[in-house]
């Protein structure tokens, strides 16, 4: 490809392919970047137009990397990077408090942790910036492999032994019935006494599906999956009309929601609990305002300083001044 061609590619449309090749939809992508839908679109035909080849492919309702579309992800990913790593060492060498920390976080966590945690950091580092990205609650997490975020706040024990995962909390787990269920009302429930009902679940690549079947096995049964989502708000749309019960995270802003037509019930199962943490790769520094953020969320941890919604908090020794989760990353 001509460097010409290159030099002259919009960044924004790069990210947009980077974030829909990794399964971000074209609406979430406008939604993160504030571009609608069509613009969105057009930007990835400008691209493709650049590149000379369709970088990818409509499989249903999502869009799939063509082969060629694989192998200039690769380079987009470095590319980008690169890039990144370039204007934050700018920042950093301009001022260190006005730096950017990149995020990363389950769309669940994004509506109480993540916001209680950036707002509390701001108090005392107002200028520095942060990019937001929502990532899937899938099994395996890659996010942090193309090095384009700093920190990931997940429910996912990454597998790659170059990433570190800190345990922040945990979360209870419920049964969200309709508000007419016969344990609608009841102030916790044994999973076991929703065994006869239609399940609404996740998708079976999701974390959260997987733990929802190992409860159930537990307590004794299989259960009949009538639907299954892609995303909580569905499962809870689905819940909320009649079409089953689903076990999700606890819902914070009470146990009730009456606009919804839902009710999450505590489940009194042993193990019916997410663990929350915090995730970091071991094989680059963070730059400092990324490492002042990290040792910001471990000390409201440690300090028992995170929303109180949430249930029961960290529970084990506490950090030791040599922790090497305290220290810069190796």
């Amino acid at each position: 490809m001509d460097l010409a061609i290159v030099l002259t590619m919009d960044t924004d449309a790069l990210r947009w392919f980077q974030q829909v090749a990794e399964g971000v939809t074209v609406t979430e992508v406008g939604e993160l970047y504030w571009v609608t839908q069509s613009g969105v679109s057009r930007g990835l035909s400008r691209l493709e137009a650049q590149v000379g080849t369709p970088l990818l492919r409509r499989s249903g309702r999502t869009l799939r990397m063509t082969h060629a579309g694989v192998a200039f992800k690769r380079h987009v990913d470095a590319l980008l990077n690169d890039l990144d790593d370039g204007l934050a060492a700018v920042d950093q060498l301009i001022d260190p408090d006005t730096g950017t920390v990149a995020v990363s976080f389950q769309p669940s966590l994004g509506t109480w942790l993540v916001p209680d945690l950036v707002a509390a950091f701001r108090v005392d580092h107002p200028g520095v910036q942060f990019v937001l990205e929502h990532v899937h609650d899938e099994l395996v997490s890659t996010v942090l492999d193309g090095g384009r975020v700093d920190l990931e706040i997940t429910t996912v024990h990454p597998a790659d032994p170059g990433v570190r995962w800190q345990r922040l909390l945990t979360e209870p787990l419920c049964l969200a019935v309709p508000r007419d269920h016969p344990l609608a009302d009841r102030p916790a429930v044994e999973l076991a006494g929703a065994a006869s009902d239609l399940f609404v679940m996740l998708r079976p690549t999701w974390l959260l599906r997987q733990q929802a079947d190992e409860l159930c096995h537990k307590a004794g049964f299989a259960p009949t999956v009538a639907f299954e989502g892609d995303d909580l708000p569905t499962v809870r749309g689905f819940v909320a009309a009649g079409l089953g019960v689903a076990i999700l995270p606890a819902a914070h802003d009470g146990p009730a929601d009456p606009a919804s037509g839902l009710r999450h019930v505590p489940i009194a199962d042993p193990e019916a609990v997410r663990e929350i943490g915090l995730a970091w790769s071991t094989e680059r520094r963070l730059l400092p305002a990324a490492e002042l953020f990290r040792q910001h969320v471990i000390h409201r941890a440690t300090s028992r300083r995170l929303p109180a919604a949430v249930g029961p908090q960290l529970t084990e020794r506490p950090f030791a001044a040599t922790d090497p989760g305290l220290g810069p990353p190796s």
